[in-house]
């Protein structure tokens, strides 16, 4: 199948112009400056004319609870599964999946269920294997064989670390995990990634660093989130990141969270770019239905609220609306440097051969009108008409 999108303003996501992208089936087959002659074919080809619109690249989402997380004040705050239409509305194409704090009631077999139900409605799914706590909740019996037998599975998390509700991992239980995962990537063409979620307490990034310093793991094997859950985990990040790893802001947040001092992923971006940090070292990700807890200063929980992956999107223009960062710095964040931090080599940059996966926004605002992916339209506002 062939599908021509005509005049699309393009930022793949560094500015391109007004382009042609004609895909083939899945992928992108050609893309030419609008005026230049496309390719003979002789197959039927549909056409799109996108009227000058701006394209970007479909975002590529690190931590995604498809099953749904929560449970930390009880079976009557577990958080609802990500439903196909919401995941299809949200601009992100690209999504990985995870258990939480919660890996008794919810199991790395529901996950990879539900990662293959959004594969089926045309997204793009994987996985990670394991939880917060170690040793690691697996489907084949090890790490090593989920990620090299399983597709879907890429690396391990989300770990918890410096965090009461993990199980406080020692910096050797670190390294022979991340060992593990990344010896078992390196075997399946895969990035092996130990993905890692960060609590609030003093010692923030300290147990990564000592797992790299007692052993041959680079820093870059860790993917730590949440960063900007407060000020003072937000500095350790800056000089993680100062230090050769990557960091990750949580994109999805509530009024308490704000109050209690997170730093809002739009602001954490800027800062960081101010601070002279590549952006290739930092990535966004919604943290989409988690529950986003709340808890009293002796560790009583008081309450919750749930990720939302459209949160992503929306940080991304926040950046670029609120605090002037470079659309394609800012979409390549959200895109194409988690895309290379995760080893999805086909995703995160509308290039020839990548995987066709697209989102058209409006003329005026930082909405979108249409959702592509894989070749595809999955969504398309309701009171916007194709071209």
């Amino acid at each position: 199948m062939l599908t021509l999108l005509k005049n699309a303003r393009l930022h793949a996501p560094e500015p391109l112009g007004l382009c042609h992208l004609l895909i083939c089936d899945t992928r992108i087959a050609v893309i030419v400056q609008a005026g230049e002659p496309l390719p003979a074919s002789g197959a039927a080809v549909k056409t799109h004319d996108l009227c000058g619109r701006r394209v970007i690249p479909g975002l590529v989402d690190p931590l995604v609870h498809f099953i749904g997380g929560g449970g930390e004040g009880g079976f009557g705050t577990r958080t609802a599964e990500l439903t196909l239409d919401e995941a299809r509305a949200s601009g992100v194409t690209t999504l990985v999946g995870a258990l939480g704090t919660d890996a008794l009631t919810r199991t790395p077999a529901n996950l990879l269920g539900k990662a293959r139900e959004l594969a089926a409605g045309g997204l793009t799914t994987f996985c990670y294997t394991g939880s917060y706590q170690l040793p690691p909740v697996t489907l084949t019996g090890s790490v090593g064989s989920d990620i090299l037998y399983i597709p879907e599975f890429i690396g391990v998390g989300e770990v918890a670390i410096s965090d009461h509700r993990g199980s406080q991992p020692s910096a050797f239980e670190l390294a022979r995990l991340a060992s593990e995962a990344r010896t078992a990537g390196m075997l399946a063409g895969k990035s092996g990634i130990v993905f890692i979620h960060t609590g609030d307490a003093p010692g923030h990034l300290e147990p990564l660093r000592e797992a790299a310093r007692q052993s041959a793991i680079p820093l870059t094997q860790f993917h730590p989130t949440h960063i900007n859950r407060t000020a003072e985990l937000f500095a350790d990040g800056l000089r993680f990141a100062r230090e050769g790893g990557r960091i990750d802001f949580t994109t999805s947040t509530t009024p308490e969270l704000l109050a209690a001092g997170e730093v809002a992923a739009h602001e954490a971006v800027a800062r960081a770019l101010e601070a002279r940090i590549p952006p290739g070292a930092i990535t966004l990700s919604s943290d989409a239905n988690a529950s986003l807890p709340q808890f009293d200063a002796a560790g009583r929980f008081v309450g919750l609220k749930a990720g939302r992956l459209a949160s992503l999107f929306e940080v991304v223009g926040a950046c670029i609306e609120h605090h002037a960062v470079p659309m394609e710095v800012a979409i390549g964040i959200a895109s194409t440097h988690t895309a290379e931090a995760l080893k999805l080599n086909c995703k995160g940059r509308l290039a020839v051969g990548n995987d066709a996966d697209l989102l058209v926004l409006d003329d005026d605002n930082w909405r979108i009108d249409e959702v592509w992916a894989l070749g595809h339209c999955l969504h398309r506002r309701e009171d916007h008409k194709a071209g």
